[in-house]
């Protein structure tokens, strides 16, 4: 067990290092430390989340929901972090491309936001899930990496724990919508005649 546990440690440096490395590139160092920037504290996600309430007015009680998911994911995180306590990663000769705003690295907020995300709004709208959400996603756990600020197994973790969080409140979230049409129509089919004619 400790053997297995020690070549998962190593496995795990190796890969941040070789991720890191892709960071000497100034483009892919620019587009990381930027994902990284926008992701902080779940702050991209709660904008969209918003955005999606504001825009989508018949389902804005359940963007406000999925919202709320993503910021209770991101409260998640940082809690396991506080029990867990792993220090960020050092790589030698290497240092990370962006400052952080904690000391600890288990698991990654950034991941557990964006995957909450994912689960959380691709229940609203499934198409702007896969085709949006899915690779921005990815594209902000990656560079998290690239800016060598976390190890593979603090993404993973993160990812794990965004995902059952929002998918533990998938029925919370579609629900309401549902309660919401079924109260329109059935109100409506009281006085309704009168308002829409």
């Amino acid at each position: 067990m400790r053997y297995a546990y020690a070549d998962c440690a190593a496995a795990d440096r190796r890969l941040l290092a070789a991720m890191r490395d892709c960071g000497s590139e100034p483009r892919v160092a620019a587009a990381a430390r930027a994902l990284s920037r926008t992701g902080e504290h779940g702050a991209l996600w709660i904008a969209a989340g918003l955005a999606g309430a504001a825009a989508d007015r018949e389902r804005r009680e359940a963007w406000l929901r999925a919202t709320a998911l993503v910021a209770a994911a991101q409260l998640a995180s940082m809690g396991v972090k506080r029990v867990v306590r792993r220090p960020r990663p050092r790589i030698p000769a290497r240092e990370p491309l962006v400052r952080t705003l904690g000391r600890h690295s288990f698991p990654s907020s950034h991941a557990t936001s964006a995957a909450a995300a994912v689960v959380a709004f691709g229940a609203l709208r499934p198409a702007v899930g896969r085709r949006l959400a899915v690779p921005l996603a990815a594209a902000m756990c990656v560079s998290r990496l690239v800016v060598g600020v976390h190890y593979p197994t603090d993404i993973a973790a993160g990812a794990v724990l965004g995902g059952l969080t929002a998918g533990l409140g998938t029925a919370w979230i579609t629900g309401c919508g549902e309660t919401g049409r079924g109260e329109t129509s059935g109100s409506g089919g009281g006085t309704g005649g009168g308002r829409h004619g």
